[in-house]
C-alpha cells in the first residue's frame, strides 16, 4: 500500500480553512430547517413527528444539493 502524500508531524499540520461565507450560509440554512420545522409545528398544526420528517427531509435535500454543487467545484466543470 502506498501513500501519495507526505506524512507530517503533529505540530506542523494546519486544519483546513472554512470561509466566512460557508459559514453564513450554513447558519441560514439551518435557521431555515429550523423555520421549517416551527412552521409545520405551529402553522399547519400537522404534530411533531409530521414536522420533524417535513424538516428531516428538507435538511437531507439540502445536504445533497451542497453534494452535487461541491464535487461539480472540486473537479472544474
Amino acid at each position: 500500500m502506498t501513500v501519495d502524500q507526505d506524512v507530517l508531524p503533529e505540530g506542523e499540520r494546519t486544519p483546513p480553512q472554512v470561509s466566512t461565507a460557508v459559514l453564513v450560509g450554513y447558519a441560514t440554512a439551518a435557521a431555515g430547517v429550523f423555520g421549517w420545522f416551527l412552521f409545520g409545528l405551529l402553522v399547519q398544526r400537522q404534530g411533531f413527528v409530521d414536522s420533524v420528517g417535513e424538516s428531516a427531509g428538507a435538511a437531507f435535500a439540502l445536504l445533497l444539493a451542497i453534494s452535487v454543487i461541491g464535487t461539480l467545484r472540486r473537479n472544474g466543470e
